[in-house]
């Protein structure tokens, strides 16, 4: 049978994971990034691997679409909208991330207002028609817009679109007629809810992509054909599923938090065999930390969702939260003099001093270079050897600055690399009122191992566990995930008088489309769907939604809805109105083909218990400790190892402190319980 490959485009290194259905064994590698060119490291990365002729399937993760919006490289893009709101993208929301930080910056929106253009038409509240488009209208804007050459691409987005969108549809058609080399976004395909900012920042992030993003996957297919590689790619979308080359090209907005997807479905996964309800995951690579969680084993999701403060993007996405951590963080001293790290990243090139490529600042990894707890003989496997000089050369140089010594001064990197994580941690846990208690804390990436231990110390977190492959994890996810598609749709009904048939026939038609989407990808197979309605009290600002049945929607059943609604209110916010009107603001579709996945292999149980490999000293925050290393392949199932202790592998290494335990479960998974 063919071979399933996963392919993970980080900032510092490419990942990849490839799965051989017929021997079952999976095999796991990585190679250093091009950020300038990301289609060469995954060239680079299968040039050896014997089993490439045979790949059945890439599925790739890439932060081309993230990049291009963080790093303001889109395309330059028109924004049509309704006469009178040109200013929408401009004006923004009234909250700021801090009330009263003068140095804050309001974000700018993608697009420049002397490339806002109006139309004068009008669809009122209710989706009726209060002003007709005039055609002349909007050929007058073409021809404005084709009169400024650097204009790439056109977002157009109507008032009250989402309930009736003949108007954007309309002006679409005229659009792509006359400027036929112009990428064309309408807000009611790219995200047909209510709340015209949200709505508008979307559209225009769709369009701003889609010259950049079309031409590099229009690349990519065209480099992996010309080096011998025919097999179907396809990209990991945000929300966990797949989508083809093609389908990302025509709505790449749906690319934005593509890579650190693949940790958290992987997360998933662990939490299914391992039987534990809730994780906080923490993927920390070479230039970032992703954090997220999985609730009752399952991944949590979000459509508030904003790439820069202010600037939202609306789509249904895994919720993940990325801070400037990693292996390759960057240590400095602010105007203050005190000591930082983060968020600039020394990326893969130089990269951190030890890596001997010209690199002079001291990051992350040369602090545990120093530290004694990478070992630079066996760095990657020792495929690639570390330059221990010139990692304490680049401590002592911010040693001398900080007024410490070099040991000091480079467990105060991690440290302080530590505290930026457990800020993010904090985030998505006691941010949202989730305890750290009732969590066990994934670390993975390839520096994520080495700061589990650290971090449930000083989270409160009982326990942490560092899965198989960790440093090619969200690769690994990418072979586990299903082709997933979501479908949203406003619809403000309210429980008076509450239409029921047209609210059956909108969610038949929102899952009829998530259902086309499934079958142009192949999928027809294994296929649910799930339905739910976003719901508030009448006068609320925020929704509950409200997974609901197949039959849920038929008229004698409705006062269901209202009852389950109460109670889910009651359950959340502690209070419930029985009788208070109820406003149904959003109804979505979620389509997921469940695809088959590798088995899980266990350790032989009647393996011997692995004895340390070598010994060597390693500096903690008591002092510097001999310290017994093992090899992580060595490990048997129920093995238990007291602390301090290093394991090491290929593309990693755990850190377990003084005092606490580590033990490894039936598939090999190591477990670090916190110190008593």
């Amino acid at each position: 049978m063919a071979i399933l490959l996963g392919a993970d485009i980080g900032g510092t290194f490419t990942d990849f994971v490839a799965h051989d259905d017929a021997t079952g064994q999976t095999t796991v590698w990585k190679v250093p990034s091009v950020p300038a060119d990301p289609v060469r490291a995954i060239l680079d990365g299968l040039a050896d691997y014997p089993g490439r002729d045979a790949l059945g399937h890439l599925r790739i993760g890439t932060t081309v679409a993230t990049n291009a919006i963080l790093e303001r490289q889109g395309a330059v893009t028109a924004y049509v909208t309704t006469k009178g709101f040109r200013d929408i993208p401009f004006i923004q929301r009234g909250n700021r991330k801090h009330h009263y930080d003068m140095s804050w910056v309001k974000p700018k929106p993608l697009c420049l207002r002397r490339h806002c253009f109006e139309l004068d038409e009008r669809i009122d509240a209710k989706g009726r028609v209060v002003q007709p488009l005039d055609e002349a209208d909007v050929r007058r804007v073409a021809a404005a817009i084709r009169a400024i050459p650097e204009i790439e691409a056109v977002a157009v987005c109507l008032l009250f679109s989402y309930l009736e969108p003949a108007h954007e549809r309309q002006v679409k058609a005229i659009l792509e007629a006359a400027l036929p080399g112009h990428a064309i976004s309408i807000s009611f395909e790219v995200l047909p809810k209510w709340k015209e900012y949200e709505r508008a920042s979307t559209t225009l992030a769709d369009a701003y992509l889609k010259p950049v993003v079309g031409r590099r996957l229009n690349a990519m297919r065209g480099r992996l054909d010309g080096a011998g590689i025919d097999a179907p790619a396809v990209l990991i979308r945000s929300n966990g599923g797949e989508m083809t080359l093609e389908a990302a090209a025509a709505t790449p907005v749906q690319l934005l938090v593509s890579g650190p997807t693949g940790g958290v479905i992987a997360s998933r996964h662990v939490a299914e065999l391992a039987g534990i309800d809730h994780l906080v995951t923490l993927d920390m690579g070479g230039t970032s930390t992703d954090v997220s969680t999985v609730l009752d084993r399952t991944a949590t999701f979000t459509t508030n969702f904003e790439i820069e403060w202010g600037v939202p993007i609306q789509i249904p996405i895994i919720d993940i939260r990325t801070i400037g951590a990693g292996g390759g963080s960057i240590a400095w001293l602010d105007k203050g003099g005190m000591l930082r790290v983060g968020p600039a990243s020394a990326g893969a090139d130089p990269g951190p001093a030890a890596y001997g490529k010209g690199g002079t600042r001291a990051t992350v990894t040369d602090a545990n270079v120093v530290l004694g707890r990478i070992d630079p003989e066996n760095f990657l496997g020792g495929s690639m050897a570390l330059d221990t000089n010139a990692a304490e050369a680049a401590i002592a140089a911010v040693a001398e600055r900080v007024g410490l010594g070099p040991d000091e001064t480079a467990l105060a990197i991690l440290r302080i690399a530590d505290n930026n994580m457990v800020g993010a941690l904090r985030s998505v846990l006691i941010e949202r009122g989730l305890d750290p208690r009732d969590f066990t804390l994934l670390a993975f990436g390839g520096a994520g191992p080495l700061h589990a231990a650290s971090l449930i110390r000083e989270m409160g977190i009982p326990r942490a566990i560092v899965p198989n492959h960790p440093g090619q994890f969200s690769a690994y996810g990418f072979i586990l995930t299903d082709a997933r598609v979501d479908r949203q749709r406003t619809i403000q009904m309210t429980s008076h008088g509450f239409p029921a048939e047209r609210a059956r026939a909108m969610l038949a038609e929102l899952e009829a489309q998530a259902l086309a989407e499934l079958h142009a990808q192949a999928y027809q197979e294994r296929i649910t769907v799930t339905r739910a309605l976003e719901m508030r009290y009448l006068g609320q600002n925020y929704e509950l939604e409200l997974p609901i049945g197949e039959g849920a929607l038929v008229d004698d059943r409705v006062p269901e809805l209202w009852q389950a609604f109460h109670a889910a209110h009651e359950a959340r916010f502690g209070f419930g109105i029985p009788g208070e009107p109820i406003e149904i603001v959003n109804l979505t579709v979620t389509a997921i083909s469940r695809t088959e996945r590798p088995a899980d292999t266990l350790l032989d149980p009647g393996m011997s218990a692995g004895r340390a490999m070598a010994e060597r000293p390693v500096r903690f925050a008591s002092g510097w400790q001999a310290t017994p290393v093992y090899a992580r392949d060595t490990l048997a199932p129920g093995q238990a190892i007291t602390g301090p202790a290093l394991i090491e592998e290929a593309a990693s290494v755990t850190v377990v402190e003084p005092g606490q335990t580590l033990t490894v479960d039936r598939f090999g998974h190591l477990v670090i319980g916190a110190q008593s």
